[in-house]
């Protein structure tokens, strides 16, 4: 006979994500974990529509009001004093389970009837240590007022991070900015990466041998000040060296301007995963001079057997060994440091089999692997039990 009063229904799951407007970092996350809750609808400030993969656009998609703004599309950040409220405006109150994945607001999700689970890539960064970094200097009337828009920001940040019943973070680096600034602990489960497909893509390519590879250094990011692309673009210019930097943002009219007008450092936008791809593979290494929350790029190079030279600060340490799958530099040494690091990998060679071991470890089964176990550590036995966990 079955004790009486437990609740044997399957447990109700929502997904809640800040915005849906492209294939990045955290939508592939979103992606692998809506991928092991097939039916749970997904909450979003706003959602693009044809702007992520058919994978995610085969959920129920629910919008808050902010959807119905005119030209939202082009003008989207502009409206960040308006995204706290419209993410607490979300009815949450039929869910046993709420699973948020957070760089902005996500997080402060309510949930009042059931658990609040976060997947965080990173407390708010303009909220807290790096205003300067993205915004610009325009005067002090509008910076003194952007200031006390971020104070506020960062006061609902802190308040709202105790709505959350348990955290996992990207990484080790992400860990301690959330004990940092929000003054609770978290479990690491790095961020999936697609590792087998670009292995086989450059086992495809025949390009074992690193001395095949052409001569071209390569950086993936957005283009925004933070990366640093013009500690890359300075360093392949004192170098007379070949640059590809991948990727879009509010800098380009800046990077383009210091890149010159010799062709050797080539901006060239958003491409195809095929191109991508093969840019990875090509590459005689991969240049990340900013400090990243992780770094699914630096993981992707490693797979297409490309090492990794970058500062040796933030998610990166999780990645790379230095002298083992890359060559890592003091970010206080800036350009010089750079250089440096620059010109240990000219000189050497790393196996191949190596890198991709390494990259391995980044691949989307440990993450589905870990992430259910951080699942049925912080949920009590019986809701875990009624998760309808998929795959």
């Amino acid at each position: 006979m079955r004790p009486q009063g437990v609740d044997r229904r399957p447990a109700r799951v929502a997904l809640v994500h800040d915005w849906l407007t492209g294939m990045r970092g955290g939508e592939k996350v979103l992606e692998q974990i809506a991928d092991l809750f097939p039916k749970a609808p997904i909450h979003t400030l706003f959602h693009f529509p044809g702007s992520v993969s058919p994978a995610l656009e085969s959920h129920p998609i629910r919008v808050s009001r902010l959807q119905r703004i005119p030209r939202l599309r082009r003008h989207y950040r502009s409206f960040l004093p308006l995204f706290p409220g419209a993410i607490e405006r979300f009815d949450f109150s039929d869910f046993d389970l709420v699973v948020s994945t957070s760089h902005c607001v996500a997080k402060g999700a309510r949930a009042p009837n059931g658990v609040h689970l976060c997947y965080c890539h990173t407390p708010v960064r303009y909220a807290w240590d790096q205003r300067d970094a993205y915004f610009p200097d325009d005067g002090p009337l509008i910076g003194w007022l952007r200031g006390r828009l971020l104070d506020r920001l960062q006061r609902w940040d802190r308040t709202s991070a105790d709505r959350v019943d348990a955290y996992a973070a990207n990484s080790h680096f992400v860990r301690r900015r959330i004990e940092r600034f929000w003054r609770r602990s978290a479990t690491v489960v790095h961020p999936p990466v697609d590792v087998e497909a670009l292995g086989a893509a450059a086992a495809a390519q025949g390009r074992e041998d690193r001395r095949d590879r052409e001569p071209y250094l390569l950086s993936v990011a957005a283009l925004s000040p933070y990366k640093r692309h013009d500690l890359a673009i300075a360093a392949a210019r004192r170098l007379g060296r070949r640059l590809v930097v991948v990727g879009e943002g509010p800098q380009r009219r800046e990077l383009e301007h210091l890149a010159g007008g010799d062709g050797r450092i080539e901006l060239v936008g958003r491409v195809s995963t095929e191109r991508l791809q093969a840019l990875l593979i090509g590459a005689e290494a991969f240049v990340q001079p900013g400090i990243e929350d992780f770094g699914i790029a630096a993981v992707e190079a490693l797979a297409a057997g490309t090492p990794v030279v970058a500062a040796a600060d933030g998610g990166v340490l999780d990645i790379v060994v230095d002298g083992e799958h890359g060559f890592l530099y003091d970010p206080g040494d800036g350009l010089e440091g750079l250089l440096g690091a620059l010109g240990r990998a000219a000189g050497a060679s790393l196996p191949v089999a190596c890198l991709r071991q390494q990259a391995s470890r980044f691949s989307r089964e440990r993450f589905r692997s870990a992430f259910v176990a951080f699942l049925e550590r912080s949920l009590q036995a019986d809701l875990f039990r009624r998760l309808e966990l998929y795959g």
